[in-house]
C-alpha cells in the first residue's frame, strides 16, 4: 500500500472542477491488475463551505503526539493498494505523472504482515509482534452501519454513503518494547500474542471487564480496555492498518479507521487512551483526518458545480 497526501498547486475555486476531474481521471487510470485506488478529501480543501462535511477538520493535536508538519494533513489522500507492491508503485507513480495540478505533500509505504480473514476480520500483525483487527465487525452489514454515513445525519445530501478516514503515522519504539517479557507486553496491550484474552476469552467473543474492577486479569490501563471498557459495546469504527519500515529504526504503524462519526468514533476512542501503558511505546507523528465520498460520481458532479 501507498499512501499519498496531496495538495493543490493553484487555489483559484475555478480551477478547482478542472483539477478534481484531472485528479479522478488520473486514479481511474491507476485502477486494474489488482490495484485498488481510494481518495479522501481534506478540509483544507472543501472548508470553510456548505458543502463540507460537518466533522470534517484538520486533526488535531492528541495527547502525546508530535506531529511532524512534512507528514500530516493535506487536500486529498490517495491510497493504492494491491498484492503486489511493484504494481502499486508504479500505480501511485502515474497519479502523480497525471495529476499535474496536484502536488505531493507526504507519502508513505505500508504492509500487512500475516495478512488474513479470520470469521469476516481482516487481521495482521503489527511491529509489536501482536494481531490487530479482531475488534472490527464480522460482517459487511455491521461494517457499514459503522463506517457509512446515514441520511439522517445532518450532512450534505453529497455525502451520504461516505466515511471519514483518519490516517495516524505511529512510529514504534520497538528496541524498548522488546526489553519488556512477554507477559508484561500482554498485559501492556491487554491480550494474548495471538488474540485470546487475559482472562481466557477466544479472539472472536468479547471479554466482561465489569467482572474485573480492579484489573486482576485486564490491567486497566491496558490498551484494549481503554480503548473500549465496554467491549459488548463496541467503538463505531472499522480498522484497516498497515505496518511500515522507512530504516533507520523507523519502524510503526499506518493506522487507519473509518466511521460515520468521528466524535463518537476514532475521537472518543483517543481521549480515552489517555494516560495508557502503551504510550511509552509508541509516538504519533502525522496524518490527518479525510473524507472518502461515496461511490460513483455524484459526489464530484455536486463538489464542482
Amino acid at each position: 500500500m501507498r499512501a499519498v497526501a496531496l495538495d493543490l498547486r493553484q487555489r483559484a475555486d475555478p480551477r478547482l472542477h478542472v483539477s478534481l476531474r484531472q485528479l479522478t481521471a488520473a486514479l481511474d487510470s491507476a485502477r486494474g491488475n489488482g490495484v485498488r485506488v481510494g481518495i479522501g478529501l481534506g478540509a483544507s480543501l472543501l472548508a470553510p463551505s456548505q458543502r463540507c462535511p460537518r466533522q470534517l477538520k484538520a486533526m488535531p493535536v492528541f495527547a502525546g503526539d508530535v506531529l511532524d508538519p512534512q507528514y500530516s494533513h493535506g487536500d486529498v489522500l490517495v491510497q493504492v493498494a494491491g498484492s503486489d507492491t511493484g504494481e502499486v508503485r508504479e500505480a501511485a507513480e502515474r497519479v502523480l505523472q497525471k495529476a499535474s495540478d496536484w502536488r505531493m505533500r507526504w507519502q508513505i509505504d505500508g504492509f500487512r504482515a500475516e495478512n488474513r480473514a479470520d470469521d469476516g476480520r481482516g487481521l495482521a500483525r503489527n511491529p509489536f509482534g501482536f494481531t490487530e483487527g479482531f475488534g472490527n465487525p464480522s460482517s459487511q452489514r455491521e461494517a457499514a452501519q459503522r463506517m457509512l454515513v446515514r441520511d439522517d445525519s445532518s450532512e450534505p445530501d453529497w455525502a451520504v454513503g461516505g466515511s471519514y478516514q483518519v490516517v495516524r503515522i505511529i512510529r514504534f519504539a520497538t528496541e524498548l518494547w522488546d526489553q519488556d517479557s512477554l507477559g508484561e507486553q500482554e498485559r501492556i496491550i491487554g491480550r494474548r500474542r495471538g488474540g485470546r484474552w487475559l482472562d481466557g476469552t477466544p479472539p472472536g467473543e468479547e471479554p466482561n471487564f465489569t467482572a474485573d474492577p480492579h484489573g486482576k486479569m485486564t490491567p486497566l490501563d491496558a490498551h484494549v480496555r481503554m480503548a473500549a471498557p465496554d467491549r459488548r459495546s463496541p467503538p463505531p469504527l472499522v480498522r484497516r492498518s498497515y505496518s511500515y519500515d522507512r530504516g533507520n529504526g523507523d519502524t510503526g504503524l499506518i493506522f487507519s479507521c473509518f466511521q460515520r462519526d468521528l466524535a463518537t468514533g476514532f475521537a472518543a476512542v483517543q481521549k480515552r487512551l489517555a494516560g495508557e501503558a502503551l504510550a511509552q511505546y509508541v509516538l504519533t507523528v502525522g496524518g490527518g483526518y479525510f473524507f472518502v465520498p461515496p461511490a460513483g460520481e455524484a459526489w464530484l458532479r455536486e463538489l464542482i458545480r
